[in-house]
């Protein structure tokens, strides 16, 4: 919690260090500006670059073979819900951890198929972010954690795969 507000405050120190330079560009030269450019450049870039668009594209591609080779061993039956306090929760082996935030996986067995959702983050209160494989013919509306609500983000990536957040 802390990195966030101390990258920041030496972030600004820094940009404050590069406006001073520019108090030397009459005597010393252009070549002074250039920290202060560098600054400005990096404000804008995390201001209008779609910074989480490519983290979350990014993610999906690399890690789009082992999702669906664990989707395909849920459905086969191999991996089951195996957390004692919620039966809609696989723990993924060490191997596959990676490829979902905690290393759990949240699946939802319907009569159409398997829902399987792979999660980017988890936050406070039951929220998240992450890919959710749909069956064929589904609807990622009606996934069972969006049965209280619909859910507040749903992007399409391909055409069983959606990116849902609530």
């Amino acid at each position: 919690m802390g990195i966030v507000p101390v990258t920041a405050l030496l972030f600004f120190a820094c940009l404050l260090w590069s406006a001073s330079q520019l108090l030397r560009l009459r005597k010393d030269g252009a070549k002074f500006a250039l920290p202060f450019a560098i600054c400005v450049m990096t404000l804008l870039a995390l201001q209008y670059a779609p910074l989480q668009q490519i983290y979350l594209g990014q993610n999906f591609w690399r890690h789009r073979a082992e999702r669906d080779a664990i989707v395909e061993r849920v459905e086969s039956g191999e991996l089951t819900p195996n957390v004692d306090y919620n039966k809609s929760l696989i723990a993924l082996p060490r191997r596959n951890a990676n490829v979902s935030a905690g290393g759990d996986i949240v699946i939802e067995d319907v009569d159409e198929g398997v829902y399987v959702l792979f999660l980017t983050s988890r936050g406070f209160r039951h929220t998240f972010t992450g890919f959710l494989r749909v069956p064929p013919n589904g609807d990622p509306k009606k996934f069972f954690e969006f049965a209280d609500k619909p859910p507040s983000q749903l992007v399409r990536y391909d055409r069983e795969w959606w990116f849902v957040g609530n």
